[in-house]
């Protein structure tokens, strides 16, 4: 069955808009996800443009070339966007990309789907790859990880102050019974993390933390960042949906970084030339659209444009 492309994509409009979007560019889509902000560039390109949409997911890639099936604009890999440099390079397009969008974090499509283990809201296998096909599953990490890397995890991409506890429950607890479904891992954070009045779900911090560590997320929007230098043609943009502060941060840094570089060591040389403009520093959803899309409530897009090279 091929699940539905209905879903909401956050800060469609305004992550379209910072791409200034050419009708006959080259644009890269690094989290097709169901394919939203992909139809928004097909929208707007002419019949020569292009679109690269990459995803690890094979399920989200199995609907989006059943979808786009007849759109020749379109190619979608199956693929993490920290390959995107090795492809555009093989592709023979280094440097002639006019716009890379990065969408971050989960779909809605896959936290509706049980069997995919991101959600502590259904029963399912505690899985939570974005890749089904490939890699360790959360099940196997919490089956061997130690207490203290488990509660490093927590606390670095969750900010769970009860880290450690539930780091140490989870390893008492695979002593007799390995811990195998979502319902049972959320069920053990909730005796140990309290639930505050009209507070999240005490496992929401811990799921999201774990999920990331699976998947590598940190280290992947690293590396497509830097990749997106030599990807990028001049005046190429590069715009960003972040959901967690951690990943806010990273890209942040990345843009400043690069719009205005450090002092060299030496108080004689020159600064290097600055790469990028920002473009966008800040923007988040307004109440309008976290009222009909709730997962937009955390949501940033900052936004930069490629210098001309020298």
């Amino acid at each position: 069955m091929v699940p539905s492309h209905h879903h909401t994509s956050v800060l469609y409009d305004a992550a379209i808009d910072a791409l200034a979007v050419r009708p006959d560019g080259v644009y890269i889509d690094g989290t097709f996800g169901r394919g939203g902000h992909t139809a928004g560039l097909l929208e707007r390109l002419g019949p020569t443009g292009r679109v690269i949409a990459f995803d690890k997911d094979p399920d989200a890639c199995h609907a989006g070339w059943v979808r786009f099936a007849r759109d020749p604009r379109l190619t979608l890999v199956h693929g993490g966007f920290e390959t995107v440099g090795q492809w555009v390079r093989e592709a023979g397009l280094e440097a002639q990309v006019d716009g890379l969008l990065l969408d971050l974090g989960v779909s809605s499509p896959q936290l509706d789907n049980a069997e995919r283990g991101f959600s502590f809201m259904r029963a399912g296998p505690l899985d939570m790859r974005m890749d089904s096909s490939a890699g360790e599953t959360a099940a196997e990490w919490l089956a061997r990880a130690d207490a203290r890397t488990i509660a490093d995890v927590l606390w670095r991409y969750g900010d769970e102050r009860q880290s450690r506890r539930i780091a140490a429950a989870i390893v008492r607890q695979r002593e007799t019974q390995p811990l195998q479904t979502t319902t049972e891992l959320a069920q053990l954070i909730e005796s140990i993390v309290r639930r505050s009045p009209g507070g999240s779900h005490p496992a929401t911090r811990s799921f999201q933390a774990i999920r990331m560590h699976i998947n590598g997320e940190t280290d992947a929007l690293e590396s497509v960042l830097e990749q997106a230098m030599d990807v990028l043609a001049d005046g190429g943009r590069l715009a960003v949906i972040s959901f967690h502060s951690l990943e806010d941060r990273i890209v942040k840094r990345f843009m400043r970084g690069y719009a205005q570089p450090p002092l060299p060591p030496v108080p004689a040389a020159p600064r290097p030339p600055a790469e990028l403009d920002i473009i966008l520093r800040k923007l988040r959803p307004g109440p309008e659209e976290v009222a009909s899309n709730p997962r937009a409530r955390s949501a940033t897009l900052r936004a930069a444009q490629r210098r001309r090279r020298r």
